[in-house]
Formats: structure tokens, C-alpha cells, sequence
């Protein structure tokens, strides 16, 4: 059988202020682990349009399409175009999940929520010639899910091709997550047995990984023993967590045991109110300078996740979010324009007040203003978002943030690393257009390699993390 499986382009990837480098960082994990289900004899072609040119040309039996909300228009297209040739189409992700009756027209089948156990099951009944219009997730295991096709994975054409992802879902559910709703009808959150993780990073080469999970730090026992079983692995990795977990026990020191250099973490707002909106109870009355210090006592680089928008903002927001993550040397931020996705409680609830302004999805990027604000107004709040990001990555500001250090391997770990990623564009896009991208590896892992204070850090006296950047 003959299988295409594509990962359409979202649509800001080809927007004026499109930056090759930020979708040229990881391969489609979650198609590439759907892959794994089909047999040895198919003939699969993965495809990710936004590092190549799409093949439309071919002629497959079965076709596999993930959607996200910015790619939902592109993908439906790529969907009928298939079709209308004869072939059988599937769709799955966030926003099949969010809006299925949207996109069942455009497909055979649709895939509501994780495929572990769904896509398995199609495949029977493909084979079986009695597939069903609509597969529901409602088993959640990680359990004897086979190792991830990277053969289909093109690595030279990613910046971080050893992505890795330990876990599903999050233990949390704040108001404006999209992936939450895609994790209803069956368990939120679930890991991977500990031995089936460390085969999976045992089988990746090199030195580097990038743990996409949305809370590493999620579940306590998991993570222990995941890191006590990646000390002596000689890696360097990064992941995302939360300022609670950053806080609690001695976790975080474990995560920088076994090689953790950088870390996302969602500060998201300063404001108790709009944490409370956001529902973002993990963060109340949390000390921020302390998780921030505490990590920085470890080598740990930050990037800092902020969201305008919320309803507590006021015109002060971007300045105030700028100065704060300066003058506490976050190495990188991340900001985002509120955006209330399909099937979050954050849309429900705007859409019950009638603040939703438009539906349509291309213009949902978190750059955008797609809802009635308060306190600033739509011009406002996009001008702030552009005009964050433009401060905070001011020469000025990133030797600012970078000399605050405590080491000075640290002050030029912070300076290169912030630097390289936002003011070397042309050398990315030269990188990129030669597929020279993957060998800049070894210079990511020089700058995320160990930083040796003398001593470590006192736990007792109390606490004293990377996703790239989004934009």
C-alpha cells in the first residue's frame, strides 16, 4: 500500500514576517510515530511542506493529514485534491479534534483526539475494507507503542532533529490551552514507561535532545527516574515545565544532573487576576524570581512564555514584561496576543459574551486580535506584542540581561545564544537554502554544554527553563 502522510504549512509560516528558522526546528514526531503502526511492506512518504516543496503529483492509496487551526484551510484543500483522485483520506489533531463536524466533509475519516489507539484499529478496518467515519480516543496508554519511523524523518533539513516527547497532555488545564481539549473523554495526562524512554533516547545519536512534552516535570516519580536513568548518558537537552514544578523538592536538580540546559516556562502574566481568567492555578502566589534564580543557580538558560490580552492588562503590560525579563536575564522570550482557540473553555466563554470577532482560522497565530478586548484595544495590544519583541532583543538589552550573570561562561552562553536566534537571520536562511542546517549542531551543544560554579548551589537556603522562541 502506498501512504502519504503530510504536515501542511501553517499559514504564518508563509507570511511576510515568516522566519524559516523557526519551522525548520522539529520533524513531525506525532506522524512519524502514527507510522510506526503500518507495515513493513507499505510504501510511506512523510512529508513536512514546511521545510519542502509538496508533491501533489502522486498517486497513494491512503493519505494522512495532520491539522492544526493555522493549516485547517491548506489542509482540507490538500484533502479534496486527494479525493478527488481516489484516494482515502484521513485527518487528525488539535483542530479536527476542536471542530470535527468542520472537517469530516473534507475526509474518509476523522481522529478525535490521540491516535495510539485509534489508528491502529482504522488500519484493521481498512484492511478489512469497513472503516468507520469518526474513530474517538478514548484508551490512553503509552504501552507497547512501537519505536518512532525516524528512518522517514529527513534530519538534515532540522535544526533539532532529535525531538523527543516522554509524555501526553498536562497535568493542568489552563482556560487558553488547545491542547487541553484534546485530551477530553479518556485520561489528560500519562507517560511512558521509564525503560521504553530511555530506549528512545538511546537510539537517537548525537548529544542533543529536545523533550517537546508539555510539562517534563509533570509527574514527580516519572521524571526522577527518567533523569536518574539518563546520568552518564553525556546528554544535553531541553524541555518546558512550570514554575510550581521549578519549586518543588529537588526535581529541577535532578533534570540538571542528567544534562538539562534550558528550559520553557510559562510565566504567561504577573496579574492574580488574569492567572485566575486563565485558570492558571499553578502560578498563583508562586514566586517568580525565585524559580528564575534557582534555575540560573543550576546553568539553566530561560525562555520566558508571556501572553498579552488578558483582560487585567493595561497599556503598561509590554513595558513592564520587557524590564522584568531583563533585568532577571531571561536568556529568550516567547509572547503571544490571547488567542481563544475552538474548543477551549477561554472560546467558550467569549463566545457566550459575544467577543469573538472572527472565525476565521488563518488568523488565529497568537499575533493576531480575534476577540472584543478590555482595557486595550486591538491596535494597541498588536502594536504592544511587535514592539515586546523588537525591546527585548535589542543589542542593548541582551548584553543587559546577559552581564547580570553570575558566571562568565554563563554571561556568554546567555549573550550568544539570545543573539544567535534573533539577529542572524541571514545566516539561518543561508544555512537553510544550503541544507546545511543540521551541522550547527555541535555549536548548539557547545553553548548548552555544563556551567561549573565552583560549588553547587545550597538547596537548603531555599530556591535560588528551552523551548525556541515561538516568533
Amino acid at each position: 500500500m502506498k501512504v502519504k502522510i503530510i504536515l501542511p504549512a501553517l499559514t504564518e509560516a508563509e507570511s511576510p514576517f515568516w522566519r524559516p528558522i523557526k519551522y525548520s526546528l522539529f520533524p513531525p514526531l506525532g506522524l512519524a510515530t502514527l507510522a510506526a503502526y503500518l507495515s513493513a511492506d507499505d510504501e510511506i512518504d512523510l512529508q513536512d511542506q514546511h521545510v519542502e516543496k509538496l508533491n501533489l503529483d502522486d498517486s497513494p492509496d491512503l493519505v494522512v493529514i495532520q491539522v492544526y487551526i493555522t493549516n485547517a484551510y491548506r489542509a482540507y484543500k490538500i484533502a479534496d485534491h486527494y479525493r478527488a483522485k481516489g484516494a482515502y483520506v484521513i485527518l487528525g489533531g488539535l483542530h479536527v479534534t476542536s471542530l470535527p463536524f468542520e472537517a469530516a466533509p473534507h475526509a474518509d475519516s476523522i481522529f478525535i483526539g490521540p491516535g495510539e489507539d485509534t489508528f491502529p484499529k482504522f488500519l484493521l478496518d481498512f484492511k478489512n475494507r469497513c472503516p468507520q467515519k469518526i474513530y474517538n480516543s478514548t484508551i490512553r496508554t503509552l504501552e507497547k507503542v512501537p519505536p518512532i519511523r525516524r528512518d522517514l524523518i529527513k534530519r538534515h533539513l532540522y535544526l533539532v532533529p532529535n525531538s523527543i516527547v516522554v509524555t501526553r497532555g498536562c497535568p493542568h488545564h489552563c482556560s487558553f490551552c488547545y491542547k487541553d481539549a484534546f485530551f477530553e473523554g479518556g485520561r489528560t495526562f500519562y507517560t511512558q514507561e521509564v525503560d521504553d524512554a530511555l530506549a528512545e533516547i538511546d537510539r537517537l545519536p548525537g548529544r542533543h535532545l529536545y523533550f517537546l512534552d508539555d510539562h517534563l516535570l509533570g509527574n514527580t516519580k516519572f521524571s526522577a527516574a527518567l533523569f536518574d536513568g539518563m546520568k552518564g548518558m553525556n546528554r544535553v537537552f531541553q524541555g518546558a515545565a512550570t514554575v510550581d514544578s521549578i519549586l518543588r523538592g529537588n526535581l529541577i536538580e535532578k533534570a540538571a544532573e542528567a544534562g538539562l540546559r534550558s528550559l520553557f516556562v510559562g510565566f504567561e502574566t504577573f496579574s492574580p487576576q488574569n492567572l485566575k481568567q486563565s485558570n492558571k492555578k499553578q502560578n498563583l502566589e508562586k514566586d517568580y524570581v525565585k524559580a528564575v534564580n534557582r534555575l540560573h543557580s543550576l546553568g539553566i538558560m530561560i525562555n520566558g512564555s508571556f501572553v498579552f490580552g488578558l483582560d487585567d492588562d493595561d497599556k503598561d503590560v509590554f513595558k513592564r514584561t520587557v524590564e522584568w525579563g531583563v533585568k532577571h536575564s531571561i536568556t529568550t522570550s516567547t509572547y503571544h496576543v490571547l488567542t481563544p482557540y475552538p474548543g477551549t473553555e477561554l472560546f467558550k466563554t467569549m463566545e457566550r459574551q459575544g467577543r469573538i470577532i472572527t472565525k476565521n482560522w488563518d488568523l488565529y497565530d497568537t499575533r493576531k486580535v480575534v476577540y472584543q478586548t478590555v482595557g486595550l484595544s486591538a491596535q494597541e495590544l498588536e502594536d504592544g506584542y511587535w514592539w515586546a519583541y523588537k525591546e527585548f532583543y535589542k543589542w542593548n538589552n541582551i548584553f543587559r540581561a546577559s552581564i547580570q550573570h553570575q558566571s562568565h561562561i554563563h554571561k556568554l552562553k546567555h549573550f550568544f545564544y539570545a543573539g544567535g536566534w534573533k539577529k542572524f537571520e541571514p545566516v539561518w536562511n543561508f544555512l537553510i537554502k544550503t541544507k546545511n542546517l543540521n551541522n550547527t549542531l555541535p555549536a548548539l551543544e557547545t553553548v548548552l554544554s555544563k556551567i561549573n560554579f565552583g560549588k553547587k548551589p545550597d538547596k537548603e537556603a531555599g530556591p535560588m527553563p528551552l523551548y525556541l522562541p515561538e516568533a
